[in-house]
């Protein structure tokens, strides 16, 4: 990764989500967590594990009546061209979507894809941009019986509001063409717990960050962070990058590298009281679909991820361009959403190596070293970012046109993202 190819223009950069701020927000931390905590043990803790935390979990959600087939008779462990799960942020219960107290927080402001290929050799996270416009379809509000008719261009953060996270699924299906059997919503409390449990996520920051919206302030340099300062530091958006909602995606991808860097090479989840912690935290904060609040579909996650190395995990952010008519909004750019589908729904390995990192995120100037407190870390040079595995960022985790190993398929220069292995900077503003 590294910079745009120095020839390709560059769009003017929107202010995007200049708006009220809005308070619901979540994180594929309580998947992520949840997941890679069950991986790391043996199916009988896992089962154990899992049917206990389930039990005091909230309540579960129906998705629609071909997902909830999928999900009943599929095995998440061998399902045909990969197994897909949705998950959502935001800051309120399932039930509360229409309370005039807190209509706010029945917004998607987080919507996350998670792919993971039917060989269990790739991870993919999907972030969609909480100002995006795109097709919701005609959804009833489980908990009212409210109906909301179609609409041709909507926010995909009405979603959620418009038919809880049936809905949601609905929309993003529609989007990106895959069926999606599984899906989950995560609150505030559960990113604080599940970092509390881990003991802090350590992060490395470029630039200072000055955020008085969510009084975050953090100096250039290396910081552990758990509580409410890792909820802060995720949901900072005027502190990072240029103050978008695009900016805060890779400054969240940032976390959640480090994250998932702590968690499958330090041995941290070796502890069953640290491992039963994560999990409680995980469940008992997320509403999830019925398809995924089995014990079966949790044991069948883990067993998907076990061995899967950092660099196969990938966070990208779904392409958008800026909407010419509203300067707060985006819209789908076609052609690399169109390969970015295809891909996905071809479940074919990808990499990528031309992408940069997103607007408030760069790579660290060396693997393992955090930034000093008096220079910002440069740019690397497009595809020579250095990963913690020792690979080089982008690159395909084994050699392209090895016996049996698929090689990797380039995404479009425009989608950017990174590997959970790559050591990256967030960078303030």
């Amino acid at each position: 990764m590294g910079d745009h190819v120095p020839d390709a223009p560059r769009r003017p950069l929107a202010r995007h989500g200049r708006l009220p701020r809005r308070r619901g927000w979540g994180t594929l931390l309580g998947f992520v967590a949840a997941a890679v905590a069950v991986v790391l043990v043996s199916g009988t803790s896992v089962a154990a594990i899992a049917g206990a935390q389930l039990a005091s979990a909230p309540h579960t959600v129906e998705l629609s009546t071909d997902d909830q087939n999928t999900a009943k008779t599929a095995d998440i462990t061998a399902m045909q061209g990969g197994a897909n799960i949705l998950l959502l942020g935001s800051d309120t219960r399932v039930g509360q979507f229409d309370s005039d107290e807190n209509v706010e927080g029945a917004r998607n402001d987080v919507t996350i894809l998670v792919h993971i290929s039917q060989d269990h050799q790739q991870l993919t996270a999907v972030s969609f941009p909480r100002d995006l416009k795109v097709p919701i379809p005609a959804c009833t509000n489980p908990e009212t019986g409210t109906s909301y008719p179609a609409a041709s261009s909507e926010l995909i953060n009405e979603s959620l509001g418009h038919g809880g996270i049936s809905c949601a699924v609905d929309t993003v299906e529609n989007l990106t063409g895959l069926t999606i059997p599984y899906a989950g919503l995560i609150t505030f409390d559960g990113v604080i717990e599940m970092s509390n449990a881990l003991g802090g996520v350590d992060v490395c920051v470029a630039k200072p960050i000055d955020d008085s919206y969510t009084g975050l302030q953090l100096s250039a340099g290396q910081h552990t962070l758990e509580g409410q300062d890792a909820l802060a530091f995720l949901r900072s958006r005027h502190g990072v990058g240029d103050g978008s909602d695009l900016a805060r995606i890779s400054s969240q991808q940032v976390f959640l590298s480090a994250l998932l860097r702590k968690v499958t090479s330090d041995g941290t989840l070796s502890n069953p009281v640290t491992l039963y912690k994560l999990a409680g935290a995980a469940l008992s904060n997320m509403t999830l679909s019925d398809g995924l609040a089995q014990t079966r579909t949790l044991v069948g996650l883990a067993s998907t991820l076990r061995g899967m190395s950092t660099s196969d995990m990938l966070f990208v952010q779904y392409p958008v361009v800026d909407d010419p008519s509203d300067t707060a909004h985006v819209l789908v750019d076609e052609a690399a959403a169109h390969e970015l589908n295809v891909v996905l729904q071809q479940d074919r390995k990808t990499s990528l190596s031309d992408s940069t990192t997103g607007r408030a995120s760069e790579e660290s100037p060396t693997a393992g070293s955090a930034p000093g407190s008096d220079e910002s870390p440069s740019q690397a040079p497009a595809g020579g970012g250095a990963a913690s595995d020792g690979t080089a960022s982008g690159a395909p985790s084994a050699a392209a046109g090895s016996a049996g190993t698929p090689s990797a398929t380039p995404l479009p220069s425009s989608i950017s993202g990174q590997s959970a292995s790559e050591q990256t900077c967030t960078v303030g503003n």
